[in-house]
């Protein structure tokens, strides 16, 4: 047993100290790991060296600032991490390990809105079937990643709307999935998800204020404020669909009148164009079309820009963020879009706001949301976890100058 404030609880805090910096970071210098938790170079030096040798992290030489250095991952056999993004039309999964390498990836059509059984039971096989790709063993999976298209209840677990997800109703994701793979689960919604994905891999790299703004077949937002996911008390912020733009407009799923979402969302948007292209469009190939040049299309995703950018003016006068990444199938309309947002936004946000506001799509695409799953679920681990099962740090080393 460990006493609190003794020489083995002190060892090991800074081991978990240690171990937490470089999973959330992916792999970091030696400096940087001193630079991260407080500990002295000597500290680190010291518990990267016990780490190593128990095969928790490994050491590769780099350079930084044009000097050799020295840089620290978690080991490719510490464990393995699982993502599952349900999106309404689509079920993708990705393995990845501590060290934010992914090892397999897979994505399948489904109509996720028609049976939460069939959901789950293509998940779960999807799963068996990359892990078994892998060739890991199914001890080593620490925990899974799930992304919904709709706000998580904190309370109950469940979906917080039953108009977003109706054959969901009463279920509890995480419970469900836990209950099929026999680990941890972690859950959240699908803009959450697209924002950490774009704060750890993508376009948000590196800054600490941004907000995620996916449009297809809803408009939600992932807000991070101060480099952490922010949800609410109640789970549900960055429903920035809601917001409302004209009482008098169209009723919304929600209940509502004229919310963003009825301006900019597929459902409500693509039967401006279906009586003259179709009805089989898609919101993928109206922005195909627009980048093509078609001239309907072009306005449409024009509009939707503007609208799009009154949202975002409004969450800029609330949160002033530094950065703004747009997801989604819009995002692949690229200037086309951004343009008429920054236009919005440089007319109904506080000058000084917009004028610190950088607005881009996202650099990973469709894999937003299922790659920050496994953010997640590097995020949210404990670094117990890790050590356990490599049998490090259960006892203190001999010496304890280098401690601070």
């Amino acid at each position: 047993m460990q006493t609190p404030g003794s020489q083995s609880s002190l060892h090991r805090a800074n081991l978990e100290r240690v171990v937490r910096a470089v999973r959330l970071a992916g792999s970091l210098t030696q400096a940087e790991i001193a630079r991260t938790t407080g500990l002295s170079a000597a500290t680190v030096s010291n518990i990267v060296r016990e780490l190593k040798e128990g095969g928790t992290v490994e050491v590769t030489d780099t350079s930084a600032g044009g000097r050799r250095a020295r840089s620290v991952s978690l080991s490719g056999d510490a464990g393995i991490v699982i993502g599952v993004d349900f999106g309404h039309t689509h079920l993708r999964v990705a393995v990845g390990n501590l060290a934010h390498q992914v090892l397999a990836e897979e994505s399948e059509p489904l109509d996720v809105d028609a049976s939460w059984v069939d959901g789950f039971d293509r998940a779960e096989a999807l799963v068996g079937r990359l892990v078994q790709q892998v060739d890991v063993a199914r001890d080593k999976v620490i925990g899974v990643g799930l992304g919904v298209p709709g706000p998580i209840d904190v309370e109950s677990g469940t979906l917080g709307s039953t108009a977003i997800l109706p054959g969901w109703a009463g279920i509890n994701p995480r419970q469900e999935l836990s209950r099929r793979l026999g680990v941890p689960v972690y859950v959240d919604n699908d803009a959450n998800l697209g924002a950490l994905g774009e704060l750890v891999w993508g376009s948000g790299r590196g800054v600490r204020d941004l907000a995620y703004i996916k449009v297809a077949s809803g408009v939600g937002a992932g807000l991070v404020i101060n480099g952490q996911i922010y949800r609410g008390p109640g789970g549900t912020a960055g429903e920035i669909g809601h917001i409302t733009l004209d009482e008098s407009g169209p009723v919304c799923r929600c209940g509502n009148r004229g919310c963003l979402e009825t301006f900019a969302a597929a459902r409500y948007v693509l039967p401006l164009l279906q009586g003259s292209h179709g009805p089989e469009l898609t919101m993928e190939k109206v922005v195909e079309l627009a980048r093509e040049g078609d001239p309907g299309c072009r306005r449409v995703i024009a509009d939707v820009g503007r609208h799009v950018g009154s949202g975002v003016a409004s969450l800029c006068n609330l949160l002033n963020p530094s950065r703004i990444v747009l997801g989604g199938s819009l995002a692949e309309a690229g200037e086309l879009v951004l343009s008429p947002i920054r236009e919005s936004v440089g007319r109904y946000a506080i000058p000084s706001a917009a004028r610190q506001l950088s607005v881009l799509t996202g650099s990973l695409g469709a894999r937003a949301e299922v790659l920050g799953a496994l953010a997640l679920v590097l995020s949210e681990m404990g670094d117990s976890t890790v050590l356990a099962e490599n049998g490090i740090g259960m006892r203190a080393p001999a010496a304890v100058s280098s401690f601070r």
